[in-house]
């Protein structure tokens, strides 16, 4: 390896520089830095894990989190190249995680940029300084096909929350008091009702994990965003619901830190509405930077925790499919929830609050799937706008213009159609291609009719496709403490379950609407029977989704 001169390209590791950005200068050549190196598995198949997805749940043979790490985890005999690399280039291995495939490099900006073949420079892009790279990552031939993937040497945030507050338009007066389902906002556990999720259960032996990103300052360090335990404690007594066990979770430096970011209303929201569902669950929040590197990890931290053992995750940050994103990022955030699907973990994704365009600057003129919704292996979960005056439910595609959101939903061109969605009628994608059809389910997500939730110390209206990750996850809390009991096992991937024709009957059709944000998309896409990219295969009728995956 030291004598080796020769270099080839890492596949799919370009990166281009967004949209408006300036180049600043060359970044600090002295600053020490964090970088992952992801490795190829020992054993990887997504087609045997789309195959487990398509079993009962009682009949699937999920592989523990020590057996998944021995068989589809990094071989020990490529970890020993990496370090022979990072030795040769006066990098330091700072850490090894075999189960997650991931290697962890530090060493000055410039002994990575020789490292890796790239010059990192300083960028400036709407109003903050990010370290960027252009370009592909190279390394030593030898490493070909071992490498897959350098995550962390640019820095730039990459995801965006998906939550929506109300307009002050559509804000009721100081003193009016909103009627369920009338135009005013709901408590969680009204949706839950309305949705028909089944008693009984709590979420009791169960983990929810929920993912959180910080912003990052320009030395690319987590500024924070977090929760207030004071508003969660509030929260659960207005609610009468005793207040679930709930443990922040740092990666990479990430951390819970209330009042530097408006990305304090996501965390609250998610971890509210999940607790309300599922208050019997633990629930750990797991931040990490918004970077790449941050995004990726913070799953895998979730994903292969083998202390707390999350059995659904609930991520509701992602961002559109655009030339801009890296495909390694994509490759690298996927494989993770590939991962959770082997050992029996559900990843409910929010699908977007800005329509079928999924972009709110700088948007290209198409429609776009938002990512990780747009993952095959994971639930993608979008948004409708829920009335129920007197329990009688009116609901369609959330659509509140460019002001109030819309839900995410479009047909992905990073990822092929599944073998599950063959016969949802998808159709092709803005590339003329099959692709990958976003959202799978829908809920209430229309801020107009959003969810009440406890913080800054006010009872707020809050809404977005944010807020239907958690729903989900809570739902899926109850339905494993039962599966659990019932057999023993949860129940992980369940697209190809719920898209199956047995299935039928599991979901209330959303017929009417569009998410088309701007008007100007031809009404792409518009509702109608069946699945369609704008509120998937419907809302779940909570007890009919247990009995089908309890069966």
């Amino acid at each position: 390896m030291a004598s080796s001169t020769k270099r080839v390209t890492l596949a799919n590791s370009a990166r281009k520089l967004p949209k408006g950005a300036k180049l600043v200068g060359a970044a600090d050549p002295k600053q020490e830095i964090e970088i992952s190196v992801r490795l190829r598995a020992k054993r990887a198949d997504d087609e045997q894990v789309m195959a487990l997805g398509a079993q009962p749940p009682r009949e699937r043979q999920y592989l523990s989190r020590t057996e998944f790490a021995e068989q589809m985890g990094a071989d020990t005999a490529d970890v020993a190249k990496i370090d022979d690399f990072a030795h040769h280039h006066d990098l330091n291995v700072k850490s090894v995680h075999l189960a997650s495939r991931t290697v962890k490099l530090t060493g000055t900006v410039k002994a990575m940029g020789a490292a890796f073949g790239v010059k990192l420079n300083k960028v400036k892009h709407e109003g903050a300084t990010y370290r960027m790279r252009k370009g592909n990552v190279q390394i030593p031939a030898e490493l070909e096909g071992i490498v897959v993937g350098v995550h962390g040497l640019d820095n730039r945030p990459v995801a965006q929350p998906h939550f929506r507050r109300k307009s002050a338009s559509k804000t009721a007066k100081k003193g009016a008091t909103a009627r369920a389902g009338q135009g005013g906002s709901f408590s969680v556990e009204e949706i839950a009702k309305l949705y028909n999720f089944p008693g009984g259960e709590t979420g009791a032996g169960q983990c929810i994990a929920i993912i959180e990103l910080n912003d990052i300052d320009t030395k690319g360090h987590p500024t924070g965003a977090g929760y207030k335990t004071s508003d969660l404690k509030t929260f659960f007594k207005k609610a009468g619901i005793p207040m679930p066990q709930i443990a922040p979770a740092s990666v990479d430096g990430g951390a819970n830190k209330p009042g530097h970011s408006d990305a304090d209303g996501e965390v609250v929201l998610d971890i509210e509405v999940a607790g309300a569902v599922a208050p019997g669950a633990k629930m750990v929040v797991y931040f990490a930077p918004n970077t790449t590197n941050g995004f990726i990890d913070a799953v895998k931290a979730a994903v292969h925790d083998n202390a707390r053992k999350p059995s659904v995750i609930s991520i509701s940050w992602g961002g559109p499919e655009d030339p801009e994103s890296s495909q390694q990022f994509v490759d690298g955030l996927n494989e993770a929830i590939r991962d959770a699907a082997a050992m029996g973990v559900t990843v409910c994704v929010a699908s977007g609050d800005n329509g079928s365009a999924d972009m709110a600057e700088g948007w290209d003129g198409k429609p776009h799937a938002d990512f990780p919704a747009s993952s095959p292996f994971a639930l993608a979960c979008g948004g409708t706008n829920l009335r129920a005056p007197n329990g009688s439910i009116t609901e369609v595609v959330w659509n509140g213009g460019p002001q109030d959101g819309a839900g995410g939903g479009g047909v992905s061109v990073m990822f092929a159609e599944p073998k599950y969605q063959a016969n949802a009628h998808v159709p092709k994608s803005p590339a003329h291609r099959s692709g990958r059809g976003v959202p799978d389910v829908a809920g209430d997500a229309d801020p107009a009719t959003g969810y009440q939730i406890f913080l800054n110390g006010v009872m707020t209206t809050i809404g977005g496709t944010s807020a239907v990750a958690p729903l989900m996850a809570g739902l899926i809390a109850r339905i494993n403490e039962a599966t659990t009991k019932k057999f023993g096992k949860t129940v992980g991937f369940i697209n190809p379950l719920i898209y199956a024709s047995h299935a039928q009957g599991v979901f209330r059709d959303i017929t009417v609407g569009n998410n088309d944000i701007t008007g100007s998309l031809h009404g792409m896409y518009k509702a109608g029977p069946g699945w369609d990219p704008c509120s998937g295969l419907g809302v779940p009728n909570g007890a009919a989704l247990q009995d089908l995956l309890a069966a």
